[in-house]
């Protein structure tokens, strides 16, 4: 099954979404994307957020305040000696980023999600 992710995606996205790795903050091609549209995971397609649910955390990685709640995973995540909440892809598993609780109203949500993790697709409804 590896070997089909390593075929198909980038060295960082198989990284980032197969090895739960982090990209560097402040270079995600998606950070200071305003488009309107739907942010898709870069492994299998799946719809995870909306344009019009981001916003500018300053965090160095895209932020959204909700998600499409049908096509995540939350999991508990101890790594690196930190709890945290891991975001994963519902579809295929692909790590996304993670879950916090210092977003803005009306969620109190920031999921702090790896821009490489993420295609967009643009739309004028989003």
């Amino acid at each position: 099954m590896e070997e089909n992710w390593k075929k198909k995606l980038t060295s960082e996205q198989f990284s980032v979404l197969i090895e739960k790795g982090t990209e560097m903050p402040f270079t995600g091609k998606l950070l200071y994307n305003k488009e309107k549209g739907i942010y898709t995971c870069a492994a299998c397609g799946n719809e995870l957020f909306s344009s019009s649910k981001k916003f500018d955390s300053g965090s160095g990685w895209p932020s959204f305040w909700d998600a499409n709640r049908d096509n995540i995973e939350l999991k508990e995540d101890t790594s690196h000696d930190m709890e945290r909440i891991e975001v994963l892809c519902k579809k295929c598993g692909g790590h996304l980023g993670h879950l916090f609780d210092d977003g803005p109203d009306p969620t109190g949500a920031r999921y702090c999600i790896n821009s490489v993790a993420l295609n967009f697709k643009k739309n004028d409804k989003n």
